[in-house]
């Protein structure tokens, strides 16, 4: 599957940039591209610089609100990077437009921080504008959730994100959601953590994205998941996740090949890594609460087996258990077993609830504090219709 990638502000910038590097290393060690084009979208100079690996001219890192924000971001006021977005959307369109005519991708998938200013108003904005002018190819977002200590600290954050959440959902065809606290590593510096979260954030699309562009034979699993299939799945609210686990070239040098014991090593090793990946989604939730499902088994060739392949999917089946479940394998590598988990079209979250909440009392409050509340209003309950859209 080919995907065209938008980085909107300054947290999607950098992981459409990881995007673009993961992109290279398929180029370079696979001889297959992922990728049609990366693209980030900003209203801050500075972070458009800060890129390493998206190209460098206009085209490609793309300055908007210029007039309005100098230069220098909005400030967090997302419904001023959403008034921007709207107002110079026509640049982002073009830049698709001539990408398509070049390499055509299968889907496009914006990505934004939700907390933020610029990507967080403008995604769903964006996300609009692109399906309006690409209608027969599915548009996805890809929303970062904030650190704890932002949740804590900025009443405005939260806003943010609950704005920015009911926008995408209502635009998108399916929104991937990140939880960044998950992957923070203590005792490392600020930079070391965000470049290992923007790694961990989109490793687990690499093999998925890869499986379905193999020209090589040998490389073309048994049951191909390709762009087809991933369409097929996503919807609503979506989480990813991967897992691996070591081969031992060993295992019982002394026993034949189709020695049992060997067959219960290669099962035992894919059933951790199918464990490893549901228990690292990108966000927790309830695997029951899933309508949708998809792994992808990528692993060397003779490490496959159809009771691997029976004992995943029954594993999966086992937690999901609403989930229409779609599979398939990737031979590649040599020394390790992975598995690439998706949930999608998930019927309820906790966190996503939790976000409204907030961001309805926030609204609640601060009409309050303003005098603007009528009487005879409900509260928290009337404040639900009171999240604004962005767009």
């Amino acid at each position: 599957m080919k995907l065209l990638v938008i980085g909107c502000g300054q947290c999607g910038g950098r992981v459409a940039d990881e995007f673009a590097r993961r992109d290279r290393r398929a180029r370079e060690q696979r001889g297959v591209s992922i990728l049609s084009e990366a693209l980030a979208v900003n209203t801050d100079i500075a972070d458009l610089s800060g890129l390493t690996f998206i190209k460098t001219d206009q085209q490609h890192r793309i300055l908007i609100g210029g007039r309005k924000s100098g230069g220098h971001g909005v400030g967090k006021i997302n419904e001023l990077g959403a008034e921007i977005a709207r107002e110079e959307g026509d640049r982002v369109l073009e830049s698709i437009g001539n990408s398509q005519q070049r390499s055509p991708a299968d889907a496009f998938l914006l990505v934004a921080g939700a907390a933020g200013g610029t990507g967080s108003g403008a995604i769903a904005e964006l996300t609009h504008q692109v399906k309006e002018r690409h209608p027969d190819k599915p548009v996805y977002t890809l929303i970062l959730l904030p650190f704890r200590y932002e949740e804590l600290t900025e009443e405005r954050a939260i806003y943010n994100v609950g704005t920015c959440l009911k926008s995408a959902y209502l635009v998108s065809d399916a929104v991937f959601l990140v939880d960044n606290q998950r992957y923070i590593t203590d005792g490392e510096s600020i930079k070391s953590n965000l470049t290992r979260i923007n790694t961990r954030v989109v490793g687990p699309f690499y093999n998925l994205l890869c499986a379905g562009e193999e020209k090589d034979p040998r490389r073309i699993g048994s049951r191909l998941v390709d762009a087809g299939d991933i369409i097929q799945t996503l919807s609503g609210w979506t989480v990813i996740g991967h897992g691996q686990a070591s081969v031992s070239r060993a295992r019982f040098p002394m026993a034949g090949k189709l020695d049992f014991r060997n067959k219960l090593t290669e099962t035992e090793k894919g059933i951790h890594a199918m464990n490893q990946a549901i228990a690292s989604l990108s966000l927790k939730c309830r695997p029951e609460d899933a309508r949708k499902a998809l792994y992808l088994l990528t692993a060397p060739p003779e490490e496959m087996s159809m009771t691997l392949i029976t004992d995943l999917s029954m594993t999966l089946k086992s937690v999901a258990t609403e989930a229409l479940i779609r599979s398939g394998d990737y031979p590649r590598g040599r020394d390790s077993i992975h598995v690439t988990v998706i949930l999608s079209e998930l019927t309820n979250s906790g966190r996503i609830s939790d976000y409204f909440s907030k961001a309805i009392r926030y609204i609640y409050l601060k009409k309050r504090r303003l005098g603007e509340l009528k009487e005879g209003r409900e509260g928290l309950e009337e404040a639900l219709r009171d999240i604004p859209l962005l767009l």
